[in-house]
């Protein structure tokens, strides 16, 4: 990628440059946009590319993806059949016990902990908090 200068430059007056991509650096560009997942306007966040320049240079069959060398699509993504069936109700269950921890800490706060929660994040909190 090359610049040019297409302004000029002064006390207070921003430098413009535009860039020139090479014929390879924009079919390497537009080839990345036909990877399962992706999006054009990812690509050209990540090239700081404005999106439509993009799009220009999928139309060029310069710069076009072959659709034969796209990666075959995912196996993970598929319908699965789903099956409606009408509402049924269940008995009412009783409310589990609540797990409740209280920790003083120093300085006289307060840590209250209700529900199921990891050991170890609870460790690091405190000892974060202790510090």
């Amino acid at each position: 990628m090359s610049t040019i200068d297409s302004g000029h430059c002064g006390d207070g007056v921003a430098r413009r440059t535009k860039r020139l991509w090479t014929d390879e650096e924009k079919r390497s560009i537009c080839f990345q946009t036909i990877a399962p997942g992706v999006s054009v306007a990812q690509v050209a966040r990540r090239y700081a590319v404005n999106a439509n320049l993009i799009f220009k240079w999928l139309r060029d069959p310069r710069y076009a993806p072959d659709p034969a060398s796209a990666p075959p699509p995912s196996e993970e993504a598929r319908f699965l059949p789903v099956e409606i069936v009408s509402e049924t109700r269940s008995a009412p269950t009783a409310p589990a016990a609540e797990n409740h921890i209280e920790i003083e800490l120093a300085g006289g706060h307060r840590m209250r902990i209700s529900g199921s929660y990891d050991p170890e994040a609870l460790a690091r909190l405190i000892r974060g908090l202790s510090a």
